[in-house]
């Protein structure tokens, strides 16, 4: 039972994954290279926000505003 189930959430993901391109190619009317590169350009800006988070949590945590995890 829990094989059958763990196949019905890969069918699940597999279908909003293909939903989801299908989505962003329809949003750059139907051009593969259009969607590529706005894909591209998307995760540059995420990974630059990333970067810019982990150093403002760097920064507070080492001037002490949060206290590390003790469990």
């Amino acid at each position: 039972m829990p094989s059958e189930m763990h196949a019905n959430t890969e069918q699940t993901d597999d279908a909003a994954l293909d939903a989801a391109v299908d989505q962003a190619i329809a949003a750059c009317g139907g051009d593969l290279r259009a969607t590529i590169r706005a894909l591209i350009i998307a995760n540059d800006y995420l990974e630059t926000e990333v970067g810019e988070l982990m150093k403002a949590v760097s920064h507070a945590y080492t001037r002490g505003r949060f206290n590390s995890y003790s469990g």
